[in-house]
């Protein structure tokens, strides 16, 4: 797979799927984002405030609330040129408009809601294929999301699995994801929603990948499609299967609850950072040059 010059960006969450928690989320923890720097680190990343930004709303069941809640705070950042893409079916995807400006842009972040509607709407579209060729050709190039829309960042993505059940097999449902990251799942709203086991779950399913728990207003920024840096003010939890030795998951009957040895996990805060494929923790984000040259 080719090193991706660009640069994705997944936070934890700030919306949920329609319900009034995430309207209200939103309102909540607009100003969170903005202080914290998690909305600007994105603009950082990108060049500055007067790059263009396209906000996609398409998981939203609320998607004009939610456009307004991201225009005000770009806004507050000092951003002028931002738009919205209300993207709500195949159909409206292929709109040769739509398709110029993801061509024209430098970041497009994609807003919180249901991750099945992104895979759905997006998958194998131009839109698509145009965001994983700019991810890998283009430096300064920015993928950002937020709740589903990190969650479908990846190629292995939960699209249900409810907490309370996720010890059981077969409760936690994966289908492919956007995959602008491979060999790893996000999952979203970690620690408030208690989804460890959900997680767990998916990874003792597939080893081969690692486990991205985000929790709200934390964000990861992945370079190189390897290198992770923690940002905002709460943790990401990594699980990691590679050293698992026993697992009962091919064994059990659906329904049953599942047994998984030597599962690793890390906890990252701010300023930590951890490699992918070495499958390394490093305290300090910066270990990333050191390591580099």
């Amino acid at each position: 797979m080719e090193i991706p010059k660009g640069k994705l960006i997944s936070i934890g969450g700030a919306e949920d799927k329609g319900t009034d928690l995430e309207q209200g989320f939103v309102q909540r923890n607009r100003l969170n984002f903005f202080e914290l720097g998690i909305l600007k680190r994105i603009v950082d990343e990108a060049g500055g405030v007067d790059k263009r930004i396209e906000v996609i709303t398409t998981a939203s069941s609320i998607p004009e609330e939610v456009a307004e809640n991201y225009l005000t705070a770009f806004g507050k950042i000092g951003c002028t040129n931002v738009g919205t893409m209300n993207i709500r079916n195949r159909e409206e995807v292929a709109i040769p408009d739509y398709i110029e400006r993801i061509k024209a842009c430098n970041v497009v972040m994609f807003s919180g809601g249901d991750q099945l509607r992104l895979t759905s709407i997006f998958g194998g579209t131009d839109i698509y294929q145009i965001l994983h060729d700019r991810l890998i050709d283009e430096e300064g190039f920015v993928i950002a999301g937020t709740s589903a829309g990190a969650m479908a960042m990846s190629n292995t993505m939960i699209y249900q699995g409810k907490s309370d059940l996720a010890h059981l097999k077969g409760e936690v449902k994966l289908t492919t994801g956007l995959a602008f990251v491979a060999n790893v799942i996000i999952d979203s709203h970690f620690d408030k929603r208690g989804r460890f086991n959900r997680l767990a779950q998916a990874v003792a399913s597939n080893p081969q990948c690692t486990g991205i728990g985000l929790g709200e207003d934390t964000g990861v920024i992945i370079t190189k499609g390897n290198h992770l840096e923690v940002v905002g003010s709460g943790a990401v939890v990594i699980v990691d299967g590679k050293d698992i030795k026993h697992s009962n998951i091919t064994d059990v009957q659906i329904g049953e609850p599942i047994s998984v040895e030597n599962i690793r996990v890390n906890i990252l805060v701010r300023g930590n950072g951890f490699m992918l494929k070495e499958r390394k923790f490093l305290q300090n984000v910066n270990q990333i040059e050191v390591i580099n040259l």
